[in-house]
């Protein structure tokens, strides 16, 4: 079997997602309400193949070999059966947008393999989340990471960080190997090509998405020349379009160090 044939039999294998606990020797024991997915939503038996990944990272082909009532028990067969992820980490710091977006954002950022989201609290930002509805949120904003990264056959399951307002964010991003930042008044393509180019080789790239109502000009003043003010276009993109479009520049320059399959 080719490389191109065993990363497509890895992509159309149901994963599961366990604590580093629940992985032995030998096999793995799958609990929770995994098991009823399994065992009456897949219907799957004995014997079937599954891919199984620990919660920190590490991915493992299995093999069903019991059905238990409240567990179900996969033998491994290979363990490290080839990561999904890429080969830099990448933060996505969203200011918090209204309605469903973060939500919508948070689905296609864990699809196109970002490590950590970070909602950020910024001075145009429509929505303003109190501490209650922060935990709410961010109890359903880690379901849906959890349930992206199931359907994209991630190797981890992306954090969703607290919410931080701009200035612990920005200190946070900068902390990164790099850091980019699209913004709206950012004239020309250039600089972008460029910063985009520089992506290959990073561990950690940082980028900051301002909310509906964009940056207040003293979030831009605070960034300064310390990361990297790109443009996206000539046109005005709403801020989850703005993040997915980043996330995927950013991650096709991350797959470039890749191999891939022609």
């Amino acid at each position: 079997m080719g490389q191109c044939d065993s990363q497509k039999e890895r992509v159309i294998m149901h994963q599961f997602f366990v604590e580093e606990e629940q992985i032995g020797r030998e096999f793995i024991t799958i609990t929770g309400s995994d098991v009823n997915h399994i065992k009456n939503v897949l219907r799957m038996k004995p014997g079937e193949k599954i891919r199984v990944s620990s919660k920190r990272g590490g991915d493992f082909f299995c093999l069903i070999s019991e059905l238990g009532e409240d567990f179900v028990q996969a033998d491994i067969l290979t363990e490290k059966a080839g990561t999904t992820e890429l080969p830099g980490k990448i933060y996505l710091f969203q200011g918090i947008p209204k309605g469903e977006r973060m939500e919508h954002v948070i689905e296609k950022a864990v699809e196109l393999g970002v490590y950590e989201i970070i909602p950020v609290s910024m001075r145009y930002c429509v929505v303003k989340l109190d501490e209650k509805r922060q935990q709410t949120k961010l109890k359903k904003w880690q379901s849906i990471a959890q349930a992206a990264a199931k359907q994209s056959k991630r190797s981890i399951i992306p954090n969703i960080h607290p919410v931080m307002n701009y200035r612990e964010a920005l200190d946070y991003a900068l902390s990164a190997d790099m850091c980019l930042v699209p913004y709206e008044n950012k004239e020309g393509m250039a600089a972008a090509k460029q910063a985009l180019a520089a992506v290959r080789g990073k561990s950690s790239v940082s980028i900051i998405i301002g909310p509906e109502g964009g940056f207040a000009p003293e979030e831009i003043e605070a960034v300064g020349n310390k990361a990297e003010i790109i443009s996206l276009g000539k046109r005005i993109l709403r801020t989850d379009t703005a993040a997915i479009t980043a996330m995927a520049l950013v991650m096709t320059e991350m797959e470039m160090e890749q191999e891939n399959c022609i």
